[in-house]
């Protein structure tokens, strides 16, 4: 097997035997295999984001196998290596293969699991690990195929149109090591990255191959949508606030304080589902219903609930408005005027679901980057597919309650809010806030504060599967006829 592959690399490196070390250069470098690294004189310029350079790859590959190494630093890949993902290649005939690795980093090494790759995998960040063995004639294929020419997403429509010639295999073996460099970066700027204006042309290109995909599929949702009539029905007031919450004794008083100081033309309430805390929140929390009777207080008499089980049994209570609109309990709302531009988008575009854009700063308030956080990627016309591609859809979130009493949030503490937008953006108008109306305070008791690698990909394999279920669902409708 050792002469069925070709290797290229994004950076120019010297082989040594078996070991391959960074160079001074920059651009691609074709290696083969056969038991050691070879030096090869033909240097390919570009990055794997280039069609141009994925072309070029496809044309001067002569392998059954073409190995793709997409990350920085130093690969230490063994023969064992090569031969294990062959064979699983092999015997699975598919398009791509990946596998789990370890890293060498300040003189230790760590695992780096990954997830299987799913169907609603479509996130253009997905994490395939830095190596990825594909088949050199579909490759060539594909790249035939395409009329496209990107400047960044070369690779991820590459991966799209592989996706649809067979089931792209996830090893989880660790097959090899990668010596990083010092730094990877800020994560909370890496995780933001699609909201950040100055990466807007490269969004540009991701949502248009993912668009692509979803219309070769099946799954792409032309515009249009169900009317809503949010005038209709009798509520106990036209908008409430609705806080989850457990053990948030730090932050709930501000959470209540900032939703009960909300300006309106309309009577509202906040509804605090208190999730049987213990370290003194339902105390707190008491003690606001006692001095204001819009504050609602409700302890759920299950004991197995996550968010989306606590927003279900506000949502569900008669003490619930039209409106139901998100406050975090460790958050607070941007200004006195939230709740009233909330509502207005309602009522203006007869939307079911409102979304607008909030700030990230540190637990005093001061802000944190990348800063504010708007979704202006979001498109009136194709909002709702590029939906499936990025992560989240941002905050705060607002629903007509009759429609998210009907749809139900899934029963947990991750994801929840993503999974009922998809739905509702599947047949409905969701209306978006582009400035900042919500402020977004990162500290050391966020849920989503310091994740383990095992935690983090287990959101990660939720979200895609969310996706993987609304795909399914979006190609039934598109192929039933059926259209809300």
């Amino acid at each position: 097997m050792n002469n069925e592959i070709d290797c290229f690399f994004p950076h120019v490196l010297f082989a040594d035997g078996c070991r391959l070390h960074t160079g001074g250069g920059t651009g691609v470098v074709r290696r083969t295999w056969n038991g050691t690294w070879e030096e090869c004189t033909e240097p390919l310029e570009g990055t794997f984001g280039m069609t141009g350079t994925l072309r070029r790859i496809a044309d001067t590959s002569r392998g059954k196998y073409t190995l793709l190494y997409t990350g920085a630093g130093e690969p230490d890949i063994g023969p064992e290596a090569m031969d294990r993902m062959i064979c699983i290649a092999e015997n699975t005939s598919a398009p791509i293969v990946y596998s789990d690795y370890t890293v060498h980093e300040n003189g230790r090494y760590s695992a780096r699991p990954l997830i299987d790759y799913q169907s609603g995998s479509l996130r253009d960040d997905f994490d395939f690990g830095p190596l990825l063995l594909v088949r050199s004639d579909m490759m060539k294929k594909c790249l035939s195929e395409s009329d496209e020419t990107y400047r960044y997403a070369g690779l991820y429509d590459l991966r799209l149109r592989l996706s649809r010639m067979g089931e792209i295999v996830h090893i989880n073996e660790y097959l090899y090591s990668v010596r990083l460099p010092v730094t990877e970066g800020d994560p909370h700027c890496k995780h933001f990255g699609y909201t950040d204006p100055k990466n807007r042309s490269a969004q540009i290109e991701m949502e248009k191959a993912c668009t692509e995909h979803l219309k070769r599929i099946g799954g792409y949702i032309r515009p249009g949508y169900r009317e809503t009539d949010t005038s209709a029905g009798e509520f106990a007031c036209e908008a409430s606030v609705i806080i989850p919450v457990r053990n948030r004794v730090r932050t709930i008083s501000d959470a209540i304080g900032s939703a009960l100081a909300q300006e309106t033309d309309f009577p509202f309430n906040v509804i605090i589902v208190d999730n049987r805390s213990d370290d003194g929140t339902s105390e707190a929390v008491g003690r606001a219903a006692a001095k204001d009777s819009r504050v609602v207080h409700i302890i759920p008499e299950r004991e197995d609930l996550g968010i989306g089980g606590c927003w279900n049994e506000a949502v569900q209570s008669d003490k619930c408005g039209r409106f139901a609109v998100q406050l975090d309990s460790d958050d607070i709302y941007g200004s006195k005027n939230t709740l009233q531009q909330i509502v207005e988008c309602f009522r203006k575009e007869r939307c079911a679901m409102v979304i607008g854009s909030y700030t990230i700063t540190d637990f005093n308030l001061e802000t944190l980057p990348p800063g504010l956080i708007n979704h202006a990627e979001w498109t009136e016309e194709n909002g709702r597919n590029n939906a499936l591609r990025i992560n989240g859809l941002g905050a705060p979130r607002a629903f007509y309650t009759p429609l998210i009493r009907e749809i139900k949030f899934p029963n947990t503490s991750y994801g929840e809010d993503y999974a009922v937008g998809l739905r509702i953006s599947r047949e409905y108008r969701i209306g978006r806030i582009f400035d900042s109306i919500y402020t977004c305070r990162r500290w050391e008791g966020n849920s989503d504060a310091g994740l383990s690698i095992e935690k983090a990909n287990a959101n990660n394999f939720y979200k895609d599967k969310l996706r993987t279920w609304e795909l399914a669902a979006r190609i039934k409708q598109n192929r039933s006829g059926e259209y809300a």
